[in-house]
């Protein structure tokens, strides 16, 4: 029973994780509007209903035309002007999208912000930064870190000393103040992209170093074994010993330790957006959507803003960990620790 729980949690995780990508990297289809699409009449609007209705002899999902009303001065809430007397049907698979409308009524399922741009959209395309952004950071920086221990833990002697004492002087740095100092001194003229890439060299950066040191003290112990030194009496070259013989043996507890790392990376992409030094507005990312809730009055009126981000970055850290953890557990061995 553990064991079938253990794999349920580990599929679950697995598909999670695979319809999250799936639907970002496909946002295009999914999001029924361009993430940067305003309409100043549809600022600040809920989640839009559904109505399943027959008008003019077609039975399907309607949307009614809603715009924001004149603000409660009381209350502080806006009110909706719905047009109850003109709905829109939803049609699907048309015009490259799953849904969409063509009449006055849009779709809105997570509602708008305060530009009136879709939410939803938003979130699809930002996905595509936050969640890989995490991949392709861990994948620099675990290579970096698997080269680096390798290369110490083979060789040994002044080559091991020196990029230990590297590795400890940049763990002994503060990640979060390194890059909040490294983001905060990017130029404001870049573009998403150039910012992209910096934010992923900058979380890369700093992210070696502890493996490293992890890598070196399992390769110390592989370099002694008899395969190990049977290649190096055969003649077999330095390069070939280590991508033949000790990589093969590492990349059990990298596989574990990259879908634990992952998460981190996502989160920390997360607090710099958040704060201002990630991915800039217009362009969305989960993070810079979260800035919004800086503003009590829309925690208090307008939460669909803030929830939606929320807990597609805890879902997607709980689907990296769940996986992570029950890997471990499959494969019955320790992870690298110090």
């Amino acid at each position: 029973m553990p064991k079938l729980r253990r794999n349920f949690l580990f599929a679950t995780g697995l598909v999670t994780l695979a319809l999250l990508y799936t639907l970002v990297i496909l946002a295009d289809f999914f999001a029924p509007y361009g993430y940067n699409d305003p309409d100043p009449n549809a600022s600040l609007l809920p989640p839009t209903p559904i109505h399943w209705l027959t008008v003019n002899n077609r039975t399907g999902f309607y949307v009614y035309p809603t715009q924001q009303g004149p603000v409660d001065l009381q209350t502080g809430e806006r009110q909706l002007i719905i047009d109850r007397q003109n709905p829109t049907p939803i049609e699907f698979f048309t015009r490259g999208k799953l849904f969409t409308t063509t009449g006055a009524g849009k779709v809105h399922l997570l509602g708008t912000d305060e530009q009136g741009r879709d939410q939803l959209s938003r979130l699809l395309y930002g996905g595509r930064i936050s969640l890989f952004i995490g991949v392709i950071a861990t994948g620099i920086s675990f290579t970096i870190g698997t080269l680096v221990g390798t290369i110490s833990g083979y060789f040994g002697g002044w080559v091991d000393q020196l990029l230990m004492r590297l590795a400890e002087v940049l763990m002994s740095v503060p990640k979060i103040y390194l890059l909040v100092g490294l983001a905060a001194i990017l130029p404001p003229q870049l573009s998403s992209t150039q910012r992209f890439l910096l934010v992923v060299c900058v979380l890369s950066s700093v992210g070696w170093a502890g493996l490293a040191r992890l890598i070196r003290g399992k390769v110390l112990s592989l370099r002694e074994r008899p395969y190990v030194l049977a290649s190096q009496v055969m003649g077999a070259s330095t390069l070939r010993t280590i991508v033949y013989h000790l990589v093969p043996q590492l990349s059990t507890d990298l596989l574990i330790l990259a879908t634990l790392e992952i998460p981190g990376l996502i989160e920390a992409e997360s607090v710099l957006s958040l704060i201002g030094l990630g991915i800039q507005p217009p362009d969305p990312s989960w993070g810079n959507m979260l800035s919004i809730a800086t503003n009590p009055s829309v925690i208090v009126l307008q939460p669909w803003l803030i929830w939606s981000p929320v807990v597609l970055i805890i879902v997607t850290t709980l689907a990296f960990n769940v996986v992570g953890d029950t890997l471990r557990d499959i494969f019955d061995r320790k992870p690298l620790s110090s």
